[in-house]
Order: C-alpha cells, then sequence, then structure tokens
C-alpha cells in the first residue's frame, strides 16, 4: 500500500476527542441518511485520501461498475489533490463529475467529502486516521471500502470493532483492501484448506521481505506534522510500522487459513539499516512466533532493507499434507495446482470492488470490518511484541489503553517518539 496524504494551510484544528466520533453529531448514528437506494442506477463514489493508493482504489473502483461515478475528493494536502484531480479527470472522462465545489483541503476535508450527496466513499488516508473517517463515514450513513490496515493501536481497533457493528444495523457495505480475500486462486485453494485437505493445521510461515520504500526529504518550509504526513511510512502513529501496514496482508492469510486470531505473540526486531532520522522511528524488520487456540504456531518474518533476498509469500503444514495457501496443496503424492493457464479472473484490486459493488446493489451489504480488525490487531500484536521484548497476549492488548494519535492535529510542532528498546518500551 502507498497511501499518501496531501496538506495545505488548515485554518482549523481537530482535537484528537472530535476526530475519534468524527467531528460528526452523535444523532447522525441512527438518522435514516444511508447510501444508494437499491435499484436507483449510478453510483455516486468520494475519495478520501488522494496518495498513490487512494488514486489506485477510485481507478479500481470505477473499472469494476460503469454505473460509478466520481464526485467528491478531499486530502489534506493541495498538491496531492489537484494532481487527483487532473489524473482522474483525464482518465475516466466523463465519469470524472467532482467540482471546486465538492473537492476539499484540510484535516476535515473528510468531512466535507462525506457532506457530499455521494453513495459510497474509499478511505485511503494513512491508516492512523482510519478509525475516525470510518466512524465518520458510517455514521453519515455511506457505504465504505477502506485500505488495509484499519488502526494503528487498541483504541483504534476497538473503535472500528462498534463502528463495523453500527454498520450491519445500518445496512451498509464495508469492503477492505485484503485483495486476497478476493483472488481466485487463494479463494480455491482456501476452499480446500478448510474441507480438510491438510488436516488440522498445526504450524506455518509468512513472509513480507523486500527492499526499502519511498521517502521524501524534508523540505525547510515543513512543519514537523507536514514533515511527517509526507513520510507516513516511518512513523508508528500514522503507519503502524511495516509489520502493520505491509504484513498485514500475509498475517490475514494466516488467520483465514486458521479461521482464528492468534492468542499470543512474542519475537523481536530493530532497526538496523534504517537509523538516518529521515526513517522517523520505526524498525526495518521483525521475526514473530504467533501462537493460536489450537496451538499451531505461525511464524511471521518481514524486513524493509534493500540488498536483501525477497520473499512474499505465505505456507502451512498440516496433520495431512502442505500447502502455499495462494495456488497448490500437497497431501502424500498427490498435489493439486491452480489452473493459471486457462482461468483467468479479474485483478483482485478490482474484483474486492466488484464484489463490494454487487453486495450493495443486491442489497445484501459484504461487511469485513471486524475480521480487518482482528487481522490488523494481529499485527499490532506483532508489533509491540519487539517493541518491547515482552509475550503480547491478545486480550490484554485489545482492552489496552494505547491510543497513538496526537492530541491535536495541525500543522505545527509534533516532536517525534524515541524508537522502541525491547526491555523498556510499553507492550500493552
Amino acid at each position: 500500500m502507498n497511501e499518501e496524504v496531501g496538506n495545505e494551510d488548515v485554518d482549523r484544528t481537530l482535537t484528537r476527542r472530535e476526530f475519534a466520533v468524527g467531528g460528526v453529531g452523535a444523532a447522525l448514528l441512527a438518522s435514516g441518511n444511508y447510501a444508494w437506494a437499491q435499484g436507483s442506477g449510478t453510483i455516486k463514489v468520494g475519495l478520501i485520501g488522494c496518495g498513490g493508493r487512494g488514486n489506485g482504489a477510485v481507478r479500481n473502483c470505477a473499472q469494476a461498475d460503469p454505473s460509478i461515478e466520481i464526485v467528491a475528493l478531499g486530502d489534506v494536502f493541495a498538491d496531492r489533490l489537484s494532481g487527483t484531480r487532473e489524473g482522474l479527470a483525464k482518465d475516466l472522462g466523463a465519469r470524472y463529475k467532482a467540482t471546486d465545489a465538492t473537492c476539499f483541503v484540510g484535516f476535515d476535508a473528510y468531512q466535507k467529502v462525506l457532506s457530499t450527496n455521494i453513495d459510497l466513499v474509499i478511505l485511503a488516508t494513512p491508516p492512523g486516521f482510519r478509525p475516525g473517517h470510518f466512524a465518520a463515514a458510517i455514521a453519515a450513513g455511506k457505504h465504505v471500502f477502506m485500505e488495509k490496515p484499519v488502526a494503528v493501536d487498541p483504541v483504534g481497533i476497538r473503535s472500528v470493532i462498534a463502528t463495523s457493528e453500527i454498520a450491519t444495523q445500518k445496512g451498509l457495505a464495508v469492503v477492505s483492501g485484503t485483495q486476497r480475500r478476493h483472488q481466485a486462486n487463494y479463494l480455491e485453494t482456501m476452499a480446500r484448506i478448510h474441507k480438510g485437505e491438510i488436516g488440522e493445521i498445526v504450524s506455518g510461515s509468512v513472509y513480507w521481505n523486500q527492499g526499502g520504500l519511498w521517502m521524501n526529504q524534508r523540505q525547510p518550509e515543513w512543519s514537523d506534522m507536514e514533515w511527517q504526513l509526507r513520510n507516513w511510512l516511518y512513523f508508528t502513529w500514522l503507519s503502524g510500522d511495516h509489520i502493520v501496514e505491509q504484513h498485514v496482508h500475509n498475517l490475514d492469510v494466516a488467520n483465514w487459513a486458521l479461521g482464528a486470531h492468534p492468542v499470543k505473540a512474542y519475537g523481536m526486531g530493530g532497526r538496523q539499516v534504517r537509523t538516518d532520522p529521515a526513517y522517523g522511528h520505526v524498525f526495518d524488520h521483525f521475526a514473530i512466533e504467533y501462537t493460536y487456540p489450537s496451538g499451531a504456531r505461525i511464524q511471521s518474518f518481514c524486513r524493509q532493507i534493500d540488498g536483501t533476498a525477497s520473499r512474499v509469500s505465505e505456507s502451512f503444514t498440516g496433520t495431512k499434507g502442505t500447502t502455499d495457501g495462494a495456488s497448490w496443496v500437497m497431501r502424500g503424492n498427490k498435489r493439486w495446482k491452480y489452473d493459471s493457464k486457462t482461468k483467468k479472473p479479474l485483478d483482485p484490486y478490482v474484483q474486492e470492488h466488484v464484489d463490494l459493488i454487487a453486495s450493495i446493489k443486491a442489497g445484501k451489504p459484504l461487511n469485513e470490518g471486524k475480521r480487518i480488525a482482528e487481522s490488523t490487531l494481529t499485527a499490532i500484536m506483532g508489533r509491540q511484541a519487539a517493541y518491547s521484548g515482552q509475550e503480547i497476549q491478545w486480550d490484554a492488548l485489545l482492552n489496552s489503553d494505547l491510543n497513538l494519535m496526537p492530541t491535536t492535529l495541525e500543522m505545527g510542532s509534533l516532536p517525534v517518539a524515541p524508537v522502541a528498546v525491547p526491555g523498556r518500551t510499553r507492550g500493552v
């Protein structure tokens, strides 16, 4: 995921309390302002977060269904907003309907997008903002596509779970950016796993090891806040660290295969290569052992270091066989392999939007909110185990008061949290 936010002069600040409730009246929670009545034709879409992933997701959404129109955009940064406007006008033609009146800049741009006549909103800002934006979207009666992960701390996770329950009550669809859950080869392989073809899973390994990602050198005119927002990958309050922001995909596959979330995590990590302050305070590698209710143990590895061997995959061992979770199952001397030559499914980044829109039109809205919240907390649990050097229990973490969101969101001073030190840093 490469979402970025954008920013410009903001003449209004938001406190953490205001942000947590989405800055909207509580009365909206019970309102009848629901999005898209079944059979009404065009689905109007708004985008909040005009970075790389936001631009990708809005195009994927438009590709998924010809009834989609893009009518509202919002971002913290004016340059991000204007670049997205130009690109969408060029790429989508008449299906791009946003105007000056429906394009917004600032920390409160999300509220303004949600106040427009949209049916579906795409939430693609950095993950730290997701709980507040999600709560506001459901309160406003909008269907939601939200990029993963969906929080960076336990307070955010509890908010997402609660909002997901409200979405169910209001009949609103919620789909997250875990495209493997909508990918044909994963779906077919997982069906075989769940039918017992490899028996009971006893162990597995999941990986997201790769080189480094982008970094924007700080400019003299940038405040602390702007610098952190423009380099959100490297600040835990924004990204959750790369075990949360990126490796959540593979951890979600582990939870999917096992049909459960882990009960505890133990592991380590560090900051060995990306030590320059330009890279904020995050780690560049993690190695975590997760234990599941059945006793199965999953080894988790993620790394972002240039010049290292890449591996992005999953594998599982059961009492009767093995699988990669994605394309093959081996049992004894019999091997099944997904037929990728004759089966030509849609790009999973498009398919997830196809499934979302189909569920809205059918009046049977999907709701992946709690599931992605649990996978996100799985990743947070691994991070906290590595940061603290302690074994982290699921229940203790879920109920923790750990909240990484700054007290006030404004373009100004914002000290960088110290790099985590095992044995000293808080676990839960």
